[in-house]
């Protein structure tokens, strides 16, 4: 389901099969997460790497051919993330900073990615995933970005205890049930009139849920905002106690308004989230069945991307959309 010019839709297309260069695994693709980093290439909020491209960046793959014995052998499921490829020469990959590598490649971007019967991806940078029997190929689908995101911006908020989580989607009710599970008490900040979102988040263990544009019943520690909204930057500012943390976790987002300086004055922090580390999807992927973070998954056909991207766009289901490939 190739992308032929952003603003058009996705539709069906037969394109030669990959072939794997060295390093790389031939994988037949099981399923396919649907990201918000997928519906910005596609509306051309993001510049694609060429064209047509082929989104999609939360591959759960089986291993049929290249190199497959690096990954564990033929017939191996691994899951491919959004960086697929750094130089490995750079101060930030020599300093344990691989994701600000500056010549990095993305899977769905650069790479070819999973919306499609077939892909390919370099052997370094497939994730062993928890067993199918623990996580089938739907339900493991949204950890491969939604969760690894989210996991690094919890990471980067340090120990704080009470948490918010502006935008409650993909990524944000699979970190809520993280940060229970470590003790933090969840503050859910969804659009206005989103009762079913606000419930959802509840019902994960949030100890409150409500609008965005509402303040908490208390001061946050620090604020994650996973909607692209720049205008919430101000609001989470404003919601944090002083030494605060806001984390920026989306590749895109609107143009952050001004504000006045009190809103950042008190020591508080605004920062961003940049991509992933391998350590990140290693340590994620081992704690997941932990917890356990259980997906809520909205199932499409291939052949029914551009239906999900729509849906994602209109804030149509909870949780995350995964694609089956036949």
């Amino acid at each position: 389901m190739p992308l032929e010019a952003p603003g058009q839709p996705l539709r069906a297309a037969e394109l030669p099969d990959p072939a794997p260069a060295a390093g790389q695994v031939l994988l037949r693709v099981r399923a396919c997460g649907v990201c918000r980093t997928d519906l910005h290439l596609r509306d051309g909020e993001l510049d694609p790497g060429h064209l047509p491209l082929v989104l999609g960046h939360q591959i759960v793959g089986e291993a049929i051919g290249g190199g497959a014995e690096e990954v564990g052998g033929l017939g191996a499921r691994v899951g491919v993330p959004w960086l697929g490829w750094t130089c490995g020469a750079c101060r930030y990959c020599h300093s344990g900073r691989e994701n600000l590598c500056e010549r990095a490649r993305f899977t769905g971007r650069d790479i070819d990615g999973g919306f499609a019967e077939l892909a390919v991806a370099d052997a370094r940078y497939c994730l062993p995933l928890p067993p199918a029997d623990e996580y089938d190929d739907l339900a493991v689908a949204p950890l491969l970005c939604g969760g690894l995101i989210g996991y690094r911006g919890l990471r980067l908020a340090g120990d704080a205890e009470r948490l918010g989580l502006y935008g409650f989607g993909a990524a944000a009710h699979l970190i809520c049930q993280v940060a229970v599970h470590e003790g933090r008490r969840v503050f859910a900040f969804t659009r206005a009139a989103d009762a079913r979102g606000q419930a959802f988040a509840r019902e994960l263990g949030a100890v409150w849920a409500g609008s965005s544009e509402q303040a908490p019943p208390e001061p946050l520690d620090a604020a994650l905002i996973f909607a692209p909204a720049g205008p919430l930057v101000p609001l989470a500012l404003r919601a944090v106690a002083r030494g605060g943390t806001v984390i920026c976790a989306g590749i895109h987002m609107s143009d952050i308004p001004s504000f006045p300086y009190e809103d950042l004055w008190g020591e508080r922090t605004l920062r961003s989230v940049a991509n992933l580390t391998r350590a990140d999807g290693e340590a994620f992927l081992a704690l997941a069945p932990k917890v356990p973070i259980r997906t809520q998954v909205t199932p499409y056909r291939l052949a029914d991307a551009e239906r999900a991207l729509a849906d994602l766009r209109a804030g149509a289901f909870e949780g995350a959309a995964v694609l089956t490939i036949a």
